[in-house]
C-alpha cells in the first residue's frame, strides 16, 4: 500500500527531471548573476515537486472516492453516490457501475428485509410449533407457538437444549410420527416433522409440531355445531302445532264444564305446553351458542371480572383468593357467561356434598389461567367434558 503511495510521485518526478535538468543546465550556463541562478533554481525544483504532488493528489482523490464506496457496500451503506458518473473517460464509467452495482445491492437487500419480515410474520401467525436447533440440540429459532407449546418467552428459552425444554424426543425418533405430550389437561397428540436448514452455513434442525387434538377438537365443534342447527330445525317444527293443539284442546276442554276428567286433562296438558316451551328455549340456548358471535375485545381487568361473577352466586358463597393484578383483551360479555356456567357447575357440584367452592387466577407464560375448584363429586369420565348436552345432574336427561 505504501509502495503504491510513493510510485505516482516517482513516476511523475521521473517525467518531470529530463526537462528540470535542462532547464538547470542552461541556466548555470548562461550569463547570469548569480542571485538570478538561485532563485530560479530554487523555482524550478520547488514547481517541479509542487507539480508531482498535486498530479498524485488528482490519481489518489478518485481512487479514495472508489475505495470509500466499496467500503460503504462491504458494510452494507447503500447512501453513498458518485457525482460525474456516465461521462465518457475511464473513471467516470467505472463510478457509473459502483453506482449501478449500489443500486442492485440496495434492491436486493429490501427485498431480503422484505421477505423476512414476511417469513417472521407468517412464523408469528400460523398454529403450528416451529422451531429450529443447532448441532448441540441448543434451541436458536422460535415462534409464538412454540412458545405456548413450551410454556415460557423467546428471551429465556433461546439457548436450552432440548432435553432442558423436554421435547428431546423430537429430535431422536423417526419423523414424521405422533407424539404424545403430558399436560396439566392431559395428554396431548403432536403430530412432528423434521428437515435440515442452513443458516449462515450453519446446520440446523427444523422441528415442526402440529397440535393434532386442536384440529380434531376444532372439527368436532362444527358437527355439533351442525348437529344442533339439524335438531334445533326438526324439533322445533315439531313444538310449534305441539303447542298450538295443545292450546286448542285446553280451550275446547275448557267450555266443556269442570268435571274431574276434564281438570285432569286441562293439568296434563298444561304439563305438555310447559315442557314443550321448555324445550324450546332450551334448543334456542344451544342454537344460540353454535352461532355464538366473534369476540369483541376491550381491556379486562382479571380480578374485577372474576369477583364480580362469583357475587352473582347466591347459594353459596364463593371464596376468591388474591392474586396478581392482570389485564387481558378479551370480550367480557363472552368471559361473564363462561365464568357463570363454571360456578353455577361447582355450587351444583358441591351442593350435592357438602364444602366450598375457590377461585383463583394465575399466569403461566403469555396465558392467564383462571381456575373455579369445588369439592364435589368430580366426573368420572373427563372424556365427556366437552360433549355438549352432556350433564351428571339428577333429574336433567
Amino acid at each position: 500500500m505504501n509502495g503504491f503511495r510513493l510510485r505516482p510521485l516517482v513516476l511523475v518526478l521521473a517525467v518531470g527531471l529530463p526537462g528540470t535538468l535542462a532547464a538547470l543546465a542552461l541556466l548555470w550556463t548562461g550569463a547570469h548573476s548569480e542571485a538570478l541562478r538561485w532563485a530560479l533554481s530554487a523555482a524550478l525544483l520547488l514547481a517541479w515537486f509542487a507539480g508531482a504532488f498535486f498530479l498524485r493528489a488528482q490519481i489518489h482523490r478518485p481512487l479514495r472516492t472508489v475505495s470509500s464506496m466499496l467500503a460503504a457496500l462491504r458494510a452494507g451503506d447503500y447512501s453513498i453516490r458518485a457525482r460525474h458518473a456516465g461521462a465518457s473517460d475511464p473513471l467516470a464509467l467505472v463510478f457509473m457501475e459502483i453506482n449501478a452495482l449500489e443500486e442492485q445491492f440496495r434492491e436486493q437487500r429490501l427485498g431480503a428485509v422484505e421477505a423476512q419480515n414476511v417469513l417472521q410474520r407468517v412464523l408469528a401467525e400460523i398454529d403450528v410449533a416451529v422451531m429450529a436447533f443447532d448441532q448441540g440440540n441448543a434451541l436458536r429459532v422460535v415462534n409464538r407457538a412454540a412458545e405456548r407449546l413450551l410454556g415460557d418467552t423467546e428471551a429465556r428459552l433461546l439457548g436450552r437444549t432440548a432435553t432442558e425444554l423436554g421435547i428431546n424426543e423430537a429430535l431422536e425418533s423417526d419423523a414424521p410420527r405422533t407424539m404424545a405430550r403430558s399436560e396439566p389437561t392431559g395428554p396431548r397428540h403432536w403430530q412432528v416433522r423434521r428437515s435440515v436448514i442452513r443458516q449462515q452455513g450453519e446446520r440446523l434442525t427444523l422441528v415442526v409440531m402440529t397440535d393434532l387434538e386442536r384440529t380434531l377438537r376444532d372439527e368436532e365443534r362444527q358437527a355439533w355445531r351442525r348437529l344442533v342447527r339439524v335438531l334445533s330445525h326438526e324439533i322445533n317444527n315439531s313444538l310449534t302445532p305441539i303447542k298450538s293443539i295443545t292450546a286448542s284442546v285446553q280451550d275446547l276442554i275448557s267450555r266443556a264444564g269442570t268435571t274431574d276428567w276434564a281438570q285432569d286433562a286441562q293439568n296434563g296438558l298444561a304439563i305438555v305446553a310447559t315442557r314443550a316451551e321448555s324445550l324450546r328455549r332450551f334448543l334456542a340456548s344451544y342454537a344460540r351458542l353454535a352461532r355464538l358471535p366473534p369476540p369483541s375485545r376491550t381491556d379486562v381487568d382479571v380480578e374485577t371480572w372474576v369477583r364480580h361473577v362469583t357475587g352473582l352466586e347466591t347459594r353459596l358463597q364463593v371464596t376468591v383468593r388474591d392474586g396478581e393484578s392482570i389485564r387481558v383483551p378479551a370480550d367480557r360479555d363472552q368471559l361473564d357467561q363462561a365464568l357463570i356456567n363454571l360456578v353455577a357447575n361447582a355450587v351444583d357440584a358441591t351442593l350435592q356434598t357438602g364444602g366450598g367452592v375457590e377461585a383463583y387466577w394465575r399466569r403461566e407464560g403469555r396465558n392467564v389461567v383462571v381456575t373455579v375448584d369445588d369439592e364435589g363429586p368430580g366426573l368420572a369420565d373427563g372424556g365427556n367434558l366437552f360433549v355438549p348436552f352432556y350433564t351428571t345432574k339428577p333429574g336433567i336427561v
